[in-house]
């Protein structure tokens, strides 16, 4: 049961809601999604930038982060933390970000789970950081052991969805409307979850020694997740995501190719949303074993979906060839270890090519903004006349100097204005 907010409380959610209000009113962000818009239907006017993966930990400037709230009231805690987030960025470091002119009430959805938990131990260089290093403890050994495996049970919990949704609309009322929000995408990527069942050296040596082992789990645990998919449309828990939300491990959704033919607004599908997938353990797999390990039942999830997105940090200009047996995809990751002549000759023009700059350029003793603009000035040059968006993620330190990741944000913003395709 939640604690009854105070005035005090309730006046600190209010005024951060009205800030917000505020900004979402702005002209800027319609100009921002049409910019986002054309930059994914492949009608590109400029590259797109936006920064994620924040270290807030490392953030909070002048008590702009400091929580106000009653600590025994976890519900609005989270609700001001969001808020004030999401206040900072676009103060501090907005980019191409745009801010929603309401607020989401995520639906309550329940899961069984996958059958196995993550047995792991973690080292961390920072305390108050949330990037740790992993190392896990097999649980898959044998036929027997992926068997473990199971098809989850999804719920959704109507009660509690309803619940909250009546208390923000109070404690927001005439500020900002309130949505209750579903599913947008989901993270796919099979390969990266049964590596924490089954031990990185483990896996890698069972390519080899037992791959039909490898491919059963593989196949087994694809086989749970379409059947949480299909549990997701049945249950109606389905939202569109061509709009402001995180494609992937990229930019935003905007485009005019979804939702797909036959679109119900009352009954949102897979095929209506994009996807996505990736298999960052195969960074250094050849494309045949990438192929007959992951992506040929990764298939089978990004077939579902409307239009689609592969990868992460892993590289895969060496994958060109297979990733476009995707019959929707759409974006294509480009981490800072991908050879860009060959992103350039292989997809350019046919797909947009997500850059993720290095951000190891922030978490040197010394900040040099020169480094960081001439990094991406020669990436553009290189990608001049293809479709680009500009993701600055995995930010595990700034040295505690926030300001270092506000630089970033404008030098990034004054190449890209600058640039012409």
């Amino acid at each position: 049961m939640m604690v009854k907010l105070s005035l005090h409380d309730r006046d600190v959610l209010r005024r951060l809601a009205e800030e917000q209000a505020e900004v979402a009113a702005l002209p800027v962000h319609r100009e921002k999604a049409e910019l986002w818009r054309r930059l994914n239907d492949l009608e590109p006017v400029r590259p797109m930038v936006w920064i994620n993966e924040i270290p807030w930990n490392e953030m909070n400037y002048q008590d702009e982060l400091t929580l106000q709230i009653n600590p025994e009231n976890p519900w609005a805690r989270q609700q001001e933390e969001g808020l004030r987030l999401l206040l900072y960025q676009w103060r501090h470091m907005p980019a191409d970000m745009i801010v929603n002119d309401y607020l989401s009430c995520p639906l309550v959805i329940h899961t069984s789970g996958f059958g196995l938990d993550v047995k792991e131990e973690i080292v961390r260089s920072d305390a108050t950081s949330e990037v740790v290093s992993h190392r896990y403890f097999p649980q898959i050994l044998n036929d027997r052991d992926v068997e473990k495996i199971q098809t989850p049970l999804v719920t959704l919990d109507a009660e509690t969805t309803e619940a909250n949704y009546q208390r923000m609309c109070e404690v927001y009322d005439g500020i900002l409307p309130v949505r209750k929000v579903g599913i947008k995408g989901e993270w796919f990527a099979p390969l990266d979850q049964l590596v924490m069942w089954w031990g990185v050296e483990r896996l890698f040596t069972d390519l080899i020694e037992r791959s039909d082992l490898v491919k059963e789990a593989v196949a087994r645990l694809v086989e749970a997740r379409l059947s949480e998919l299909d549990q997701w449309e049945a249950l109606n828990l389905l939202t569109r995501n061509d709009d402001n939300t995180r494609i992937g491990s990229g930019g935003y959704g905007y485009t005019r190719e979804l939702p797909g033919a036959g679109y119900d607004e009352n009954r949102v599908r897979a095929s209506d949303l994009w996807g996505c997938a990736t298999a960052q353990l195969f960074g250094a797999v050849s494309p045949k074993m990438h192929w007959e390990f992951a992506l040929q039942y990764e298939m089978r999830w990004l077939e579902r979906w409307g239009m689609t997105y592969y990868g992460c940090c892993e590289p895969v200009d060496n994958k060109y060839s297979i990733l476009q047996r995707i019959p929707n995809l759409r974006k294509v990751s480009a981490s800072p270890w991908v050879k860009i002549e060959r992103a350039v000759r292989d997809l350019g023009g046919r797909y947009v090519l997500s850059r993720k700059p290095n951000p190891a350029v922030l978490a040197e003793d010394n900040w040099h903004p020169e480094v960081a603009r001439a990094d991406l000035v020669e990436f553009l040059e290189q990608a001049r006349g293809c479709a680009v968006e500009v993701i600055l993620k995995d930010i595990s330190t700034v040295r505690y100097q926030p300001q270092r990741l506000w630089e970033w944000e404008k030098l990034a913003m004054q190449v890209v204005e600058d640039y012409r395709l």
